[in-house]
Protein backbone atom coordinates (compact mmCIF):
# COMPACT_ATOMS: atom_id res chain seq x y z
CA UNK A 1 0.00 0.00 0.00
CA UNK A 2 1.68 3.88 -1.12
CA UNK A 3 2.34 5.41 2.19
CA UNK A 4 3.64 9.29 2.57
CA UNK A 5 5.08 10.62 5.59
CA UNK A 6 5.02 14.21 6.18
CA UNK A 7 7.33 14.85 8.89
CA UNK A 8 6.06 16.89 12.05
CA UNK A 9 3.04 17.57 9.86
CA UNK A 10 -0.52 16.07 10.73
CA UNK A 11 -2.79 15.31 8.30
CA UNK A 12 -6.60 17.53 8.33
CA UNK A 13 -7.70 16.69 4.09
CA UNK A 14 -6.55 15.15 0.97
CA UNK A 15 -7.84 15.37 -2.21
CA UNK A 16 -7.55 13.80 -5.56
CA UNK A 17 -7.26 15.47 -8.70
CA UNK A 18 -10.18 15.25 -11.12
CA UNK A 19 -8.15 15.48 -13.94
CA UNK A 20 -5.38 13.06 -12.87
CA UNK A 21 -5.95 10.07 -11.52
CA UNK A 22 -2.67 9.69 -9.68
CA UNK A 23 -2.25 12.89 -8.33
CA UNK A 24 -3.64 14.23 -4.72
CA UNK A 25 -3.01 16.95 -2.73
CA UNK A 26 -2.65 17.10 1.23
CA UNK A 27 -3.50 19.45 4.14
CA UNK A 28 -1.49 19.62 7.15
CA UNK A 29 -1.08 21.31 10.27
CA UNK A 30 2.03 21.09 12.75
CA UNK A 31 1.38 20.45 16.49
CA UNK A 32 -2.01 19.35 15.77
CA UNK A 33 -3.66 22.69 13.99
CA UNK A 34 -3.08 23.95 17.53
CA UNK A 35 -0.47 26.11 16.63
CA UNK A 36 2.32 26.59 13.75
CA UNK A 37 2.04 26.74 10.60
CA UNK A 38 0.57 24.43 8.08
CA UNK A 39 1.84 22.76 4.64
CA UNK A 40 0.40 21.42 1.33
CA UNK A 41 1.78 18.50 -0.22
CA UNK A 42 1.07 18.08 -3.95
CA UNK A 43 2.28 14.40 -4.71
CA UNK A 44 2.17 12.33 -7.49
CA UNK A 45 2.00 8.28 -7.26
CA UNK A 46 4.31 6.49 -9.60
CA UNK A 47 3.93 3.04 -11.01
CA UNK A 48 5.92 1.46 -8.23
CA UNK A 49 3.90 2.64 -6.08
CA UNK A 50 5.78 5.15 -4.14
CA UNK A 51 5.30 9.21 -4.27
CA UNK A 52 6.71 11.80 -5.78
CA UNK A 53 6.68 15.48 -3.92
CA UNK A 54 5.23 17.91 -7.11
CA UNK A 55 5.11 20.69 -4.75
CA UNK A 56 5.18 21.69 -1.38
CA UNK A 57 3.50 25.35 0.02
CA UNK A 58 4.16 26.65 3.58
CA UNK A 59 2.17 28.94 5.21
CA UNK A 60 1.40 30.82 8.82
CA UNK A 61 -0.92 28.62 10.04
CA UNK A 62 -2.61 25.33 10.52
CA UNK A 63 -4.29 24.05 6.44
CA UNK A 64 -7.38 22.53 7.71
CA UNK A 65 -9.04 21.51 4.23
CA UNK A 66 -8.13 21.69 0.55
CA UNK A 67 -10.14 21.55 -2.91
CA UNK A 68 -8.69 21.28 -6.32
CA UNK A 69 -10.25 23.69 -8.86
CA UNK A 70 -12.85 21.73 -11.43
CA UNK A 71 -11.65 24.03 -14.78
CA UNK A 72 -8.13 24.38 -14.04
CA UNK A 73 -5.83 21.08 -13.16
CA UNK A 74 -2.98 23.46 -11.59
CA UNK A 75 -5.34 25.47 -9.21
CA UNK A 76 -5.94 24.23 -5.45
CA UNK A 77 -7.59 26.14 -3.11
CA UNK A 78 -6.65 25.65 1.06
CA UNK A 79 -8.43 26.59 3.91
CA UNK A 80 -6.21 27.99 7.29
CA UNK A 81 -6.67 28.51 11.09
CA UNK A 82 -6.20 32.47 10.56
CA UNK A 83 -9.25 32.90 8.98
CA UNK A 84 -7.67 33.05 5.33
CA UNK A 85 -8.17 31.37 1.63
CA UNK A 86 -5.62 30.88 -0.69
CA UNK A 87 -5.28 30.27 -4.09
CA UNK A 88 -2.24 28.19 -5.28
CA UNK A 89 -0.54 27.30 -8.88
CA UNK A 90 1.07 24.38 -8.98
CA UNK A 91 3.28 25.95 -11.49
CA UNK A 92 4.49 28.90 -8.98
CA UNK A 93 4.55 27.49 -5.55
CA UNK A 94 6.55 30.15 -3.60
CA UNK A 95 3.45 31.71 -3.06
CA UNK A 96 -0.49 32.31 -3.06
CA UNK A 97 -1.77 33.44 -6.50
CA UNK A 98 -4.56 34.68 -4.54
CA UNK A 99 -5.47 36.00 -0.63
CA UNK A 100 -9.23 36.03 0.26
CA UNK A 101 -9.71 36.75 3.77
CA UNK A 102 -12.90 38.04 5.47
CA UNK A 103 -13.48 35.34 7.80
CA UNK A 104 -12.80 35.90 11.42
CA UNK A 105 -11.73 32.65 12.87
CA UNK A 106 -10.62 29.52 11.65
CA UNK A 107 -12.30 28.50 8.07
CA UNK A 108 -12.66 24.56 8.16
CA UNK A 109 -14.19 23.66 4.87
CA UNK A 110 -13.71 24.35 1.37
CA UNK A 111 -15.49 23.04 -1.78
CA UNK A 112 -15.70 23.91 -5.54
CA UNK A 113 -18.89 23.97 -7.35
CA UNK A 114 -19.05 20.95 -9.43
CA UNK A 115 -22.30 21.42 -11.57
CA UNK A 116 -19.88 22.97 -14.64
CA UNK A 117 -22.76 25.79 -14.81
CA UNK A 118 -20.90 28.01 -12.50
CA UNK A 119 -17.72 27.80 -10.98
CA UNK A 120 -17.64 29.01 -7.11
CA UNK A 121 -16.40 27.56 -3.90
CA UNK A 122 -17.89 27.29 -0.67
CA UNK A 123 -16.03 28.36 2.81
CA UNK A 124 -17.23 27.26 5.87
CA UNK A 125 -15.68 29.13 8.90
CA UNK A 126 -15.98 28.75 13.04
CA UNK A 127 -17.09 32.19 13.20
CA UNK A 128 -20.51 30.59 12.02
CA UNK A 129 -20.68 32.01 8.62
CA UNK A 130 -20.50 30.40 4.81
CA UNK A 131 -19.44 32.26 2.64
CA UNK A 132 -19.45 32.33 -1.48
CA UNK A 133 -16.67 33.43 -3.81
CA UNK A 134 -15.57 33.83 -7.68
CA UNK A 135 -12.23 32.35 -7.15
CA UNK A 136 -11.24 35.82 -9.88
CA UNK A 137 -12.70 38.04 -7.54
CA UNK A 138 -11.03 39.15 -4.47
CA UNK A 139 -14.21 39.50 -1.86
CA UNK A 140 -17.20 37.46 -1.29
CA UNK A 141 -20.16 37.35 -3.35
CA UNK A 142 -22.59 36.42 -0.39
CA UNK A 143 -22.17 35.10 3.12
CA UNK A 144 -24.38 33.02 4.65
CA UNK A 145 -25.84 32.99 8.38
CA UNK A 146 -28.36 31.17 10.57
CA UNK A 147 -26.04 28.43 12.12
CA UNK A 148 -25.64 29.30 15.68
CA UNK A 149 -22.12 27.60 16.02
CA UNK A 150 -19.45 27.16 13.99
CA UNK A 151 -20.09 25.50 10.86
CA UNK A 152 -17.77 22.18 10.08
CA UNK A 153 -18.23 21.62 6.40
CA UNK A 154 -20.61 23.13 3.65
CA UNK A 155 -20.57 21.08 0.41
CA UNK A 156 -22.18 21.45 -3.23
CA UNK A 157 -24.34 19.64 -4.93
CA UNK A 158 -23.38 17.34 -7.56
CA UNK A 159 -26.27 17.58 -9.35
CA UNK A 160 -28.25 20.98 -8.76
CA UNK A 161 -26.52 24.07 -9.46
CA UNK A 162 -26.08 26.59 -6.72
CA UNK A 163 -27.64 24.17 -4.00
CA UNK A 164 -25.12 23.51 -1.21
CA UNK A 165 -25.74 21.78 2.56
CA UNK A 166 -24.09 23.03 5.46
CA UNK A 167 -23.97 21.19 9.21
CA UNK A 168 -22.83 22.82 12.12
CA UNK A 169 -21.83 22.29 16.03
CA UNK A 170 -25.25 23.10 16.54
CA UNK A 171 -26.60 19.71 15.49
CA UNK A 172 -28.94 20.78 12.18
CA UNK A 173 -27.48 20.33 8.35
CA UNK A 174 -29.24 23.59 6.40
CA UNK A 175 -29.87 23.27 2.01
CA UNK A 176 -29.33 26.22 0.58
CA UNK A 177 -29.61 27.76 -2.29
CA UNK A 178 -26.75 30.29 -3.64
CA UNK A 179 -28.89 32.95 -4.99
CA UNK A 180 -30.46 33.09 -2.01
CA UNK A 181 -28.38 34.11 0.79
CA UNK A 182 -30.60 35.30 3.65
CA UNK A 183 -31.82 32.30 4.57
CA UNK A 184 -31.67 28.65 4.67
CA UNK A 185 -34.13 26.88 2.04
CA UNK A 186 -34.52 23.56 4.41
CA UNK A 187 -33.33 23.49 7.93
CA UNK A 188 -33.04 19.85 9.82
CA UNK A 189 -32.16 18.80 13.35
CA UNK A 190 -29.74 15.74 12.38
CA UNK A 191 -27.62 14.55 15.44
CA UNK A 192 -28.28 15.13 18.79
CA UNK A 193 -24.63 16.30 18.95
CA UNK A 194 -22.04 18.24 16.60
CA UNK A 195 -22.43 17.60 12.86
CA UNK A 196 -18.83 17.53 11.65
CA UNK A 197 -19.18 16.64 7.70
CA UNK A 198 -21.77 15.58 5.46
CA UNK A 199 -21.81 14.27 1.30
CA UNK A 200 -24.35 14.02 -0.79
CA UNK A 201 -25.11 10.59 -2.93
CA UNK A 202 -23.55 10.82 -6.33
CA UNK A 203 -26.51 8.99 -7.53
CA UNK A 204 -29.69 10.50 -6.31
CA UNK A 205 -30.25 14.18 -5.79
CA UNK A 206 -32.46 13.80 -3.06
CA UNK A 207 -30.08 11.61 -0.19
CA UNK A 208 -27.64 13.46 1.61
CA UNK A 209 -25.02 11.48 4.57
CA UNK A 210 -24.15 13.12 7.77
CA UNK A 211 -21.61 12.32 10.21
CA UNK A 212 -21.78 12.98 13.77
CA UNK A 213 -19.37 13.74 17.32
CA UNK A 214 -21.61 10.96 18.39
CA UNK A 215 -19.84 8.27 16.14
CA UNK A 216 -23.20 8.16 14.15
CA UNK A 217 -23.17 8.37 10.03
CA UNK A 218 -27.27 9.41 8.93
CA UNK A 219 -28.77 9.13 5.35
CA UNK A 220 -31.66 11.70 4.74
CA UNK A 221 -34.02 12.28 1.91
CA UNK A 222 -34.92 15.74 1.19
CA UNK A 223 -38.31 14.65 0.00
CA UNK A 224 -39.28 13.19 4.11
CA UNK A 225 -37.13 14.67 6.82
CA UNK A 226 -39.16 13.07 9.39
CA UNK A 227 -36.62 10.10 10.19
CA UNK A 228 -32.82 9.44 8.63
CA UNK A 229 -33.65 6.83 5.72
CA UNK A 230 -30.42 4.83 7.65
CA UNK A 231 -28.33 5.13 10.13
CA UNK A 232 -24.96 3.41 10.33
CA UNK A 233 -23.23 2.20 13.82
CA UNK A 234 -19.99 1.08 14.35
CA UNK A 235 -17.47 4.21 15.01
CA UNK A 236 -16.16 4.43 18.80
CA UNK A 237 -15.68 8.25 18.60
CA UNK A 238 -16.73 11.49 16.17
CA UNK A 239 -16.99 10.43 12.63
CA UNK A 240 -14.59 13.25 11.24
CA UNK A 241 -15.66 12.79 7.52
CA UNK A 242 -17.89 10.72 5.57
CA UNK A 243 -18.51 10.24 1.76
CA UNK A 244 -20.52 8.90 -0.50
CA UNK A 245 -18.60 6.55 -3.08
CA UNK A 246 -18.77 8.06 -6.91
CA UNK A 247 -19.25 4.45 -8.29
CA UNK A 248 -21.97 2.63 -6.01
CA UNK A 249 -25.06 4.74 -4.67
CA UNK A 250 -25.37 2.46 -1.19
CA UNK A 251 -21.41 2.56 -0.53
CA UNK A 252 -20.11 5.29 1.79
CA UNK A 253 -16.52 5.43 3.45
CA UNK A 254 -15.93 7.16 7.01
CA UNK A 255 -13.18 8.52 9.24
CA UNK A 256 -12.93 8.52 12.77
CA UNK A 257 -11.18 9.91 15.70
CA UNK A 258 -11.17 6.23 16.52
CA UNK A 259 -7.89 6.05 14.39
CA UNK A 260 -10.06 4.17 11.78
CA UNK A 261 -11.29 4.16 8.48
CA UNK A 262 -14.54 2.09 7.41
CA UNK A 263 -16.68 0.89 4.01
CA UNK A 264 -20.50 1.30 4.85
CA UNK A 265 -23.17 0.13 2.38
CA UNK A 266 -26.56 1.50 4.06
CA UNK A 267 -28.50 -1.05 1.81
CA UNK A 268 -26.64 -4.26 3.23
CA UNK A 269 -25.94 -4.03 6.59
CA UNK A 270 -26.47 -0.85 9.42
CA UNK A 271 -22.90 -1.96 10.21
CA UNK A 272 -19.36 -1.41 8.22
CA UNK A 273 -18.76 -3.91 6.00
CA UNK A 274 -14.77 -3.29 6.65
CA UNK A 275 -12.82 -1.77 9.04
CA UNK A 276 -9.15 -0.50 8.24
CA UNK A 277 -7.54 0.04 10.47
CA UNK A 278 -3.49 1.41 9.30
CA UNK A 279 -3.81 4.62 11.27
CA UNK A 280 -1.93 5.30 15.24
CA UNK A 281 -3.96 8.76 15.52
CA UNK A 282 -7.17 10.28 15.16
CA UNK A 283 -8.14 10.26 10.95
CA UNK A 284 -9.15 13.04 9.39
CA UNK A 285 -9.27 13.39 5.66
CA UNK A 286 -10.53 10.84 2.89
CA UNK A 287 -11.31 11.27 -0.53
CA UNK A 288 -12.36 8.68 -3.27
CA UNK A 289 -10.76 8.67 -6.08
CA UNK A 290 -13.05 9.42 -9.49
CA UNK A 291 -10.90 7.90 -12.05
CA UNK A 292 -9.95 4.85 -10.26
CA UNK A 293 -13.29 2.40 -9.03
CA UNK A 294 -12.31 1.69 -5.23
CA UNK A 295 -9.62 3.35 -4.51
CA UNK A 296 -9.03 5.65 -1.29
CA UNK A 297 -7.14 8.21 0.40
CA UNK A 298 -7.09 8.55 3.94
CA UNK A 299 -4.55 10.77 6.02
CA UNK A 300 -4.34 11.50 10.09
CA UNK A 301 -2.52 13.28 12.59
CA UNK A 302 0.02 10.25 12.99
CA UNK A 303 1.44 12.08 9.49
CA UNK A 304 0.80 9.25 7.22
CA UNK A 305 -1.06 9.71 4.18
CA UNK A 306 -2.03 6.32 2.63
CA UNK A 307 -3.67 5.50 -0.77
CA UNK A 308 -5.68 1.86 -1.18
CA UNK A 309 -8.22 0.03 -2.57
CA UNK A 310 -10.29 -1.67 0.46
CA UNK A 311 -10.70 -5.70 0.12
CA UNK A 312 -14.50 -4.96 0.38
CA UNK A 313 -14.73 -2.57 -2.81
CA UNK A 314 -12.16 -4.87 -4.65
CA UNK A 315 -14.99 -7.38 -4.65
CA UNK A 316 -17.41 -5.07 -5.67
CA UNK A 317 -15.48 -3.92 -8.63
CA UNK A 318 -15.40 -7.43 -9.80
CA UNK A 319 -18.95 -8.49 -9.47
Amino acid sequence: MPTYLTPNRHGYSVRFSPFQSHRLVCATSQYFGLAGGGTLFVLDLLSNDSFEEVARYEWQDGLFDVVWSETNPNILVAASGDGILHIWDVNSPKAPAKILKEHKKEVYSVDWSQTRQEQHVLSASWDCSIKLWDPTRSSSLSTFLGHSQLVYNAMWSPHVPSCFASVSGDGTMRIWNSNVPQKASMTMRVHDAEVLSCSWCKYDANILATGGSDGLIRGWDLRSLAYPIFEQKGCEYAVRRVQFSPHYLSVLASVSYDFTTRIWDFKASTEAVETIRHHSEFVYGLDFNNHIEGQIADCGWDSLIHVFTPRSLTSLSSC
